[in-house]
This record gives structure tokens, C-alpha cells and sequence, in this order.
């Protein structure tokens, strides 16, 4: 039971969730899209940092190549004046640059790389950038869209004020046309004083012993019962 009530309430929060995240898309988009471009801004200054170590690096190695070769030039002339003291100190300090240099191209490399790398993923976040930039745009035109639709949509249903006007349109426009209604209704009345007036004549008629009644008389149910006896 409990695992169920659990399972049902996990379903009931990913559903707000979902409906949380459907109501605030664009704002959630906005908000990204700061968070990606905070997040490059951060990696641009990294890139920077990186790329003025490498040239400090390079700086540095320069200066040493050029003291090695100072030193080399001095060890080699105090050798010829057989100053072999001077020159084993100058060989022990060119030896101790030599090192340095190795350590420090050794460091230069390596920033080389990363700074490559780094460079490869500014520039493929840059592009997914400008990416969610346009989707962003367009994501606010649907959305502008659907806010109208959702505005017309209720005018769309049945009865709606289209529905209401149209009938209304119907019945002006089919309603009859009072004139000829009124020739009508005096049509009809002339047709039923003629059938009355005829009717008239022939039951004077028929009371003057021309033709057969038109209408039961008293005389003539006496008439009947008479015959039946």
C-alpha cells in the first residue's frame, strides 16, 4: 500500500513538474541561456589566464636561451685563455639553465594544450550558443501563437458570438417579407367569402325546392324518423 501511495505521489509531483516547466518554458530558457553565457564568459577569462601564462612561459624560456648563450660564449673564450675555473662555473650555471629551460618548455607545452582544447570547447559553446539564442526566439513566437490561438479558440466553439451572429443573420435575412404576407391573408379572406357566399346561395336555394338540402334541418330528422317507423 504504502509503495503504491509512494509510486502515485512520485507521478503526481513529475506531473506538476512537467506542467511547471511547460508554463515557465520561456522563462526557464531565458535563464539558461544567462547560465551559458555566464558560464562562457567564465571560460573566456580562463582561456585568457591561460594564454598570458604561456607568454609569460615564452618570455621566460627566451630569456633563458639567451643567458645560455651568453654564458657558453664566456665558458668557451675562458677555456681558451685556459681558465678552466671560470669556465666550470659557467658550465655549472649553463647546466642549471638548461634544466630550467627543459622544465619550463616542458610547461609551455602542456598550457599550448590545454589552451587548444580550451579554444575547441569556447568555440563549440559559442555556436550552441547562438544556437539557443534563435530557438529562443522561436520558442517565443510559438508561444505568442498559442497565447492568440487560446484567445480565439473560445469565440471557435459552439455558440459562441461567430455561431450567435450568423443565426442571427439567418433569421433577418430568411424572415418573411410582411408585404406579401399581408396579400396573402387577404387572398385567403376573399377565397372564404366566396365559399360563403356560395354556400348561401345554394341553401336558398335548396329551401326553395331546387336541389338537395345543403344542411340537416329539423324536418328534415323528422323526415327520417318517420321512414324508419
Amino acid at each position: 500500500m504504502f509503495g503504491t501511495l509512494k509510486t502515485l505521489m512520485t507521478g503526481a509531483n513529475a506531473r506538476a513538474e512537467e506542467t511547471l516547466r511547460d508554463t515557465y518554458a520561456i522563462e526557464l530558457i531565458d535563464q539558461k541561456i544567462r547560465e551559458a553565457t555566464a558560464s562562457l564568459s567564465a571560460a573566456k577569462t580562463t582561456l585568457a589566464s591561460l594564454i598570458q601564462q604561456q607568454r609569460a612561459e615564452i618570455r621566460q624560456i627566451e630569456a633563458l636561451q639567451t643567458r645560455i648563450s651568453d654564458l657558453m660564449q664566456r665558458a668557451q673564450a675562458a677555456l681558451k685563455d685556459d681558465r678552466s675555473d671560470l669556465a666550470g662555473q659557467a658550465a655549472q650555471a649553463v647546466a642549471d639553465l638548461e634544466n630550467e629551460l627543459t622544465l619550463r618548455q616542458t610547461t609551455s607545452q602542456r598550457l599550448e594544450a590545454r589552451i587548444l582544447q580550451l579554444r575547441q570547447s569556447l568555440e563549440t559553446a559559442h555556436r550552441r550558443l547562438l544556437d539557443l539564442k534563435q530557438g529562443a526566439i522561436a520558442a517565443r513566437a510559438i508561444r505568442r501563437e498559442q497565447k492568440v490561438q487560446r484567445r480565439i479558440a473560445p469565440h471557435l466553439a459552439a455558440q459562441s458570438p461567430f455561431d450567435e451572429a450568423e443565426d442571427l443573420i439567418n433569421r433577418v435575412t430568411q424572415d418573411a417579407d410582411p408585404f406579401e404576407q399581408s396579400q396573402i391573408l387577404r387572398e385567403i379572406d376573399t377565397g372564404l367569402s366566396a365559399d360563403r357566399t356560395a354556400g348561401d346561395i345554394a341553401g336558398q336555394m335548396a329551401d326553395a325546392g331546387y336541389g338537395p338540402a345543403t344542411q340537416s334541418t329539423a324536418a328534415s330528422v323528422l323526415a327520417r324518423l318517420k321512414a324508419e317507423t
